[in-house]
């Protein structure tokens, strides 16, 4: 059965930057944010809806660029880092705490982002529910992106457990995958000063020709797979895909 998640748990704030400092780089957001302009096409500003948008890394340099950036999450933690960040590099930033599965924006951005793998956390028809919800937020024509694990390689490479060990404080992934469900189940625990926490939850992951059926569900037509945020082609052994989606006009 699908792991209830459990936001505040799941992303707990000061576990989470913790351990994933040395993941979520400066460097790499910076590469994230140049891949998005140039497969967007964001030359001049445009209304971006940022939904799981976290502490703002990607939001604030966007927003730095000049679009008009709105950014959703429902951990009130990470709204308040992004709010701060927000400050300090000037930028003017619509934060809001809210469910992405009960967005109700109409119409109003050119682009919606999900990053970092914020999508399929929920059942199959929520997850749909939430492709639907970027939908009606696009202006015609406008584009969604969002970057997820490729179910089909994730399989090849798959390990029992993962360990991230940090000044004598340990997170331990322990992983397994349901074929019936496509979803990963991660037993994560974090050993932290000498604290125990169990921090478990699912993802549903998908196949190309699943997201592409997905994506027409929700009244999205697929513009482009790609492999990695550097725009290689997708390929067999594509470990990510990210993915680029219009709606129609």
């Amino acid at each position: 059965m699908m792991m209830e998640f459990v936001p505040p748990v799941v992303f707990e704030v000061d576990d989470y930057l913790y351990f994933y400092s040395e993941l979520l780089t400066d460097e790499r957001t910076d590469i994230e944010v140049s891949a998005l302009v140039s497969l967007l096409g964001l030359d001049n500003p445009k209304r971006i809806l940022d939904l799981a948008c976290g502490f703002g890394r990607h939001t604030n340099r966007l927003a730095a660029l000049g679009h008009h950036m709105t950014g959703v999450d429902i951990t009130p933690g990470f709204l308040e880092i992004a709010r701060r960040d927000a400050i300090d590099k000037g930028v003017d930033v619509d934060y809001r705490q809210a469910d992405m599965r009960s967005i109700t924006f109409q119409a109003e951005f050119d682009c919606v982002l999900m990053l970092f793998t914020a999508f399929g956390y929920f059942s199959d028809e929520e997850n749909l529910n939430v492709l639907i919800n970027a939908g009606k937020a696009l202006l015609p024509g406008g584009l969604l992106v969002f970057d997820a694990p490729n179910r089909d390689t994730f399989l090849k490479t798959l390990v029992p457990a993962y360990v991230v060990e940090k000044e004598g404080n340990v997170m331990i992934d322990r992983m397994s995958f349901d074929s019936l469900s496509g979803r990963s189940y991660n037993r994560r625990v974090v050993f932290r000063d000498g604290v125990r926490k169990d921090k478990p939850f699912s993802i549903r992951l998908y196949n190309p020709s699943e997201i592409q059926s997905l994506l027409a569900q929700a009244g999205l037509a697929l513009e482009h797979i790609y492999g990695n945020w550097d725009a290689q082609e997708l390929t067999s052994d594509s470990r990510r895909l990210v993915v680029i989606a219009r709606k129609p006009a």
